[in-house]
């Protein structure tokens, strides 16, 4: 009994050691089966992507072209969509545009979903341009596929040599409101050139010419425009081209933004007034015309004896303090601009006259001719009434001696001690008794 039983445990430990042999194998080809089955599907998704990819292509946009409307700069870029689109409806379709002037390092680039674009360059060098197509969304399995480039050139046909450009171009547009350039003749131009000036801004419906120029010697060296509408904050372009019979004249183009060209006027009604012994209050009034108050700086020249203080602000009026309360000459004068919140740049406006405030000198000059005046009037003043007395007694004198008889008896017989004086010499008092 005991044998049969020791057996049969022998028995049934071998056949568990069997089962945990066996079950340990499965497992490990079952998870080797796991991790290829991993593997398969990670290959095949990546491999349907590159395929997926590789099968997606994108022509350029087509007739790409950059148009020049007369507009003395401001060009026309336009192209039209690549027939193939027509097969990602489903997508998002976007152009990359860039674009510069042919000696610019940097590229302007633009993503639009239009079929032009517009925006000024300057002719006196040549245009460039690239464009290609974007392609975004669920016909490429969310990634970015864009086509080759398509590029296009402009520049205008060059006539004559450089040196017949007109040379220092100045262009002012004085108090935001009337707009001058000037310019000097080309170098080397025969005597029968003459110059002509043509602008154009975004609202003219085409360029027009200057209809009042400013002549030295019969030759056009500048232009004074009209009444300008609304030409602020735009790019303001002009050619000024020439013309000879005997040579071909370079054209020169210009860009502006007006508002970067302002000079206004200088401010006036200047004022100082010294608050006490050492503030000093400056004002002044906002120069006249349509430049708003906000967007003017100012810089003040402060002069206190012989020290010179300059300093901007952006209010018609500072407060400064004196160096010195026994300083006797203050002194300032102050000049207006554009500032950087109403422009790029601008032309600071001429000085002001110079305002200034004097101290004891006032003073001290006011008692310098006071007091000599003071007694040369008291003694002129005395003179006068010393005559004037003197005069007085002569008169009555004279009166008294020069009476008719009857009024001598009237006067003799006042017993008074004034009738006493006898004021009549001998002789003549003799002639008269003859009488």
């Amino acid at each position: 009994m005991p044998m049969t039983m020791s057996a049969s445990i022998q028995q049934s430990k071998a056949q568990s050691e069997n089962f945990k042999v066996l079950d340990l194998r499965e497992m490990a080809f079952i998870h080797l089966d796991i991790r290829c089955l991993y593997a398969i599907l990670i290959c095949t998704a990546f491999g349907s992507t590159l395929s997926s990819d590789a099968e997606i292509k994108v022509k350029p946009p087509q007739d790409f072209e950059i148009v020049d409307p007369g507009y003395l700069g401001f060009l026309y870029l336009q192209w039209q969509p690549s027939l193939s689109l027509d097969n990602f409806k489903e997508c998002t379709i976007e152009y990359e545009l860039k674009y510069r002037n042919i000696d610019s390092e940097n590229w302007k680039t633009i993503i639009t979903k239009n079929l032009h674009y517009k925006d000024g360059f300057d002719l006196n060098k040549g245009v460039e341009a690239k464009i290609h197509t974007l392609l975004q969304g669920q016909c490429t399995n969310g990634s970015a596929v864009q086509s080759s480039w398509s590029e296009a050139t402009y520049s205008t046909s060059p006539q004559g040599n450089l040196e017949t450009k007109i040379r220092d171009m100045d262009c002012i547009y004085y108090n935001w409101e009337y707009l001058v350039c000037s310019w000097k003749l080309g170098m080397g131009v025969h005597f029968d050139t003459n110059y002509n000036l043509f602008y154009w801004y975004e609202g003219l419906d085409h360029a027009l010419q200057c209809v009042d120029y400013i002549k030295s010697n019969g030759k056009n060296i500048g232009c004074r425009f009209p009444y300008l509408e609304s030409p602020d904050y735009k790019d303001f372009y002009i050619c000024v081209n020439g013309s000879s019979k005997s040579q071909l004249i370079r054209p020169s183009y210009f860009i502006f933004q007006l508002q970067d060209i302002v000079k206004p006027s200088p401010p006036d009604y200047l004022s100082i007034i010294v608050k006490n012994s050492e503030e000093i209050n400056l004002k002044w009034s906002i120069p006249i015309g349509p430049t708003p108050a906000k967007c003017f700086i100012y810089e003040i020249e402060f002069t206190e004896d012989d020290t010179t203080l300059v300093t901007p602000t952006f209010e018609n009026e500072i407060y400064i303090t004196r160096t010195s309360n026994k300083s006797q000459q203050l002194c300032f004068l102050v000049r207006s601009r554009v500032n950087i919140y109403c422009s790029d740049s601008g032309i600071w406006s001429e000085w002001s006259d110079k305002q200034c405030w004097q101290g004891d000198i006032w003073r001290e000059t006011l008692l310098f001719f006071l007091i000599p005046f003071a007694f040369v009037s008291l003694f002129v003043l005395l003179i006068t009434c010393m005559l004037l007395y003197k005069q007085k007694a002569l008169l009555k004198m004279i009166l008294g001696c020069a009476l008719p008889s009857h009024n001598k008896r009237h006067f003799n017989r006042r017993k008074t001690k004034r009738s006493l004086i006898i004021c009549v010499p001998p002789v003549y008092m003799g002639e008269t008794q003859r009488i």
